[in-house]
């Protein structure tokens, strides 16, 4: 085989490992934990350096009012499906709807469902300790930002901890392919850009502008209002109950992420549907799947029990994040 032919089946290898996530998954077993995957890198730096484009496509409102909305719209999935649905299953729906949250959560490029709330329910058994693979305490402000999302370890989902959820063979298909449903969505916006290019150049809008705005800046500031709450709300903040982990609520991160800047209460009381405990702590997720419920869509939401709300405030200056957890 030629050097070229070599080359050629690396590219064919790396392509097929980022598109099927389940293929050659034992490639990462004989891999550092730290080591990093080049095919989760390239296209990691890629859609970063693809914002730039903004300066040749330049923006129009219905491209800014794409790119929010879809902001908003994957906010919301990540933090009410991913996380409080199939993390915590702090609330019930139907099989129908839990694929449909599965789908639209995909679109958010955080990998598959199955995939997030694994890494969440390890992040939970072990907040903060060696095992935790996101702990800014543990591993560096950076590596729970971001570096952990790129290494051989992450490449796989590991199933054994979702095997409620793994068991349907619709969540492990959008979990194996999960980056057809963001290509679909890329895809979308690029050919509804040239449509309105076409129909509407009033607008002053394109395909590579709504591509632009809508996916990519959209997706790269919705990854790190997302990672915000792996890094920052485990260094900054307020800390309401003595966890055994440097968890803390921060209100500026609440409103970016919906509702997960209440983390300390989050680690506190993991599988209540609402992370905003008290009235003045703002959590848009759970006002939002209130909507669904009172639609039908989802049912059985997990409130947040009398003795968790009546318990004292941590003092701060009498206790360390090493205090013993006030209730499990």
């Amino acid at each position: 085989m030629s050097e070229i032919q070599q080359i050629g089946v690396s590219l064919w290898k790396l392509l097929k490992r980022w598109f099927d996530t389940y293929s050659e998954t034992e490639l990462a077993s004989g891999q550092d934990s730290h080591a990093m995957d080049l095919g989760r890198i390239l296209p990691f730096i890629g859609l970063h350096v693809a914002v730039l484009a903004v300066f040749w496509v330049g923006w129009s409102p219905i491209a800014i009012t794409t790119a929010v909305g879809l902001y908003v719209v994957r906010m919301f999935a990540i933090t009410g499906f991913y996380h409080r649905y199939f993390s915590h299953r702090s609330y019930r729906t139907s099989r129908w709807m839990q694929f449909v949250f599965a789908f639209i959560g995909a679109s958010a490029v955080q990998r598959g469902p199955l995939w997030w709330a694994a890494n969440h329910r390890i992040h939970h058994s072990h907040a903060d300790q060696p095992a935790d693979v996101h702990s800014p305490m543990q591993h560096g402000l950076w590596w729970s930002h971001v570096g952990w999302l790129l290494t051989h370890d992450q490449r796989s989902t590991k199933l054994k901890y979702v095997k409620d959820f793994s068991r349907y063979p619709e969540l492990r298909f959008l979990d194996r392919f999960d980056v057809l449903v963001p290509l679909i969505l890329a895809g979308s916006l690029f050919l509804f850009g040239g449509w309105l290019e076409h129909v509407h150049p009033n607008l002053g809008t394109s395909a590579w502008q709504m591509l632009t705005w809508g996916f990519v800046i959209s997706t790269v500031a919705l990854w790190h209002g997302t990672f915000t709450i792996n890094s920052l709300s485990h260094r900054f903040g307020r800390r309401r109950y003595a966890t055994p982990d440097t968890s803390r609520n921060n209100f500026a991160l609440a409103i970016l992420t919906f509702g997960e800047g209440w983390h300390n209460n989050h680690h506190q009381y993991p599988t209540s549907t609402r992370q905003g405990f008290q009235w003045w702590e703002v959590d848009i997720t759970y006002y939002l799947l209130r909507g669904f419920q009172l639609c039908g869509l989802i049912w059985d939401i997990r409130p947040v029990p009398a003795w968790v709300l009546n318990q004292q405030d941590l003092d701060q200056t009498g206790q360390g994040i090493n205090s013993k957890k006030i209730a499990v």
